[in-house]
């Protein structure tokens, strides 16, 4: 029965990422999808649990629930201060602040490598993704090209988070559990901003027009600079908090957006504008319900112990060629658990291997738009965003992925002698 139950439960993620796959051609939103077949498989595994006692798959059951929270409370936090900055013209204003008023396409892709990289890796990745995919599309590219440019962000944004523990849940993962050291880390900034520049070269192919950004900057109010600081000092007080406290980011961006109702109300903006709890609903729930279905079944997968599998790998190939691979893995396979699986394995590397694996793990979900809550985001985001139209890009990114994956391997082998 345990090995039936297993291939059925299988089966159900395999058909959740066709489902999220052929989205275009079923015209079943993947949200709906996912979160059926989420909630299903965890259903089933109670009914039939096999090996498994009700007290185990209970835990597990309220294990993942718990993860799952933590991201939905972030992610609300994150979008209403991102929807509430964009509705009052901030975000644009800021464009207009540091962008001239006409400049090459081609620059510009450089430009918005450069900025998600270097945000990214002080920030969250799914609040470097909101910010970057808002700056975009307030720049009315066409279709073709914005997905282009949120291309180029998904890879970025995640290539950013991989050599600062502040960037990126696994980076911190593999630290707190002593593989490496953060100086040690640091070193992976380099082959990651390689990668990316590399990409942004690859992608300006053909990109020769001028961009004229219209000035049309909207009046800021006090409140909305009061808000705007909020949130950038939200930003950097999740990294400070992280690193000195080990205080969940969940926490201080609920304390943030709790800091920014009161403002409103400090200013008497709930009476005069629309009522700053009006932003909430305007957040992207479609987003938050594929998220709730993807990890209720990537946490199925885990209680199944089908992830715990996955590392025999390294008992069959040398550990590079296995980091590697993990790193496309986690284009399909959420990273963080993935990560998990691989620490309480008890793999035996070096510093250098252990390097590689925590760029392959940060940048590998890259390769496919569902591989990464950065891309999850973007595709919420931008129309026209399907995993079809990002997989076109899919040869190109493991490409610059595999260019990525060897400098830091060579890289780190040089500088640690």
């Amino acid at each position: 029965m345990h090995s039936i139950l297993q291939m059925v439960l299988i089966a159900l993620a395999v058909i959740a990422l066709l489902g999220v796959v052929l989205e275009d051609v079923i015209h079943i939103n993947k949200a709906k999808v996912t979160l059926f077949l989420g909630t299903l498989s965890w259903v089933l595994l109670y009914i039939f649990h096999g090996h498994h006692s009700t007290e185990e798959v209970s835990h597990g059951f309220e294990e993942n629930v718990a993860e799952i929270a933590s991201l939905w409370l972030f992610l609300v936090a994150a979008m209403t201060f991102v929807a509430y900055l964009n509705k009052k013209g901030m975000i644009e204003n800021l464009i207009h602040l540091f962008l001239p008023k006409q400049i090459k396409e081609r620059q510009l892709l450089f430009l918005t490598a450069i900025f998600c990289f270097i945000f990214s890796s002080l920030a969250d990745n799914i609040t470097a993704t909101l910010v970057s995919v808002t700056l975009i599309l307030s720049l009315n590219l066409s279709r073709k090209k914005t997905i282009r440019f949120a291309t180029l962000v998904v890879f970025a944004v995640n290539s950013g988070g991989v050599s600062l523990i502040t960037g990126d849940v696994t980076t911190l993962m593999i630290f707190l559990d002593q593989r490496v050291s953060i100086v040690d880390l640091l070193m992976l900034s380099v082959p990651a901003l390689l990668a990316v520049v590399l990409l942004a070269a690859l992608l300006s192919r053909g990109m020769r027009d001028t961009i004229t950004i219209q000035t049309h900057r909207t009046d800021v109010r006090g409140v909305d600079i009061a808000i705007g600081v909020v949130f950038l000092c939200t930003i950097i007080g999740t990294i400070i908090l992280n690193v000195l406290f080990e205080i969940p980011p969940v926490l201080t961006f609920l304390l943030g957006l709790s800091v920014m109702f009161l403002i409103a109300r400090f200013y008497h903006d709930d009476e005069v504008e629309t009522p700053i709890l009006e932003y909430i609903r305007v957040i992207e729930f479609e987003t938050l319900l594929f998220f709730l279905g993807i990890l209720l079944l990537v946490g199925m997968l885990k209680e199944i112990e089908v992830l715990d599998s996955i590392v025999r790998i390294y008992e069959v190939l040398p550990p590079i060629v296995a980091n590697y691979l993990m790193g496309i893995l986690s284009a399909a396979i959420d990273n963080v658990p993935l990560t998990a699986a691989l620490l309480k394995a008890g793999i035996t590397m070096t510093e250098v291997e252990w390097l590689g694996l925590t760029y392959a793990v940060g940048v590998g979900g890259s390769l496919l738009v569902i591989g990464s809550a950065a891309g999850i985001v973007a595709m919420s985001k931008v129309d026209g965003l399907t995993f079809g139209s990002y997989a076109k890009y899919s040869l190109l990114l493991l490409f610059v992925y595999t260019v990525g994956y060897v400098a830091s391997i060579n890289f780190s082998q040089l500088m640690l002698g």
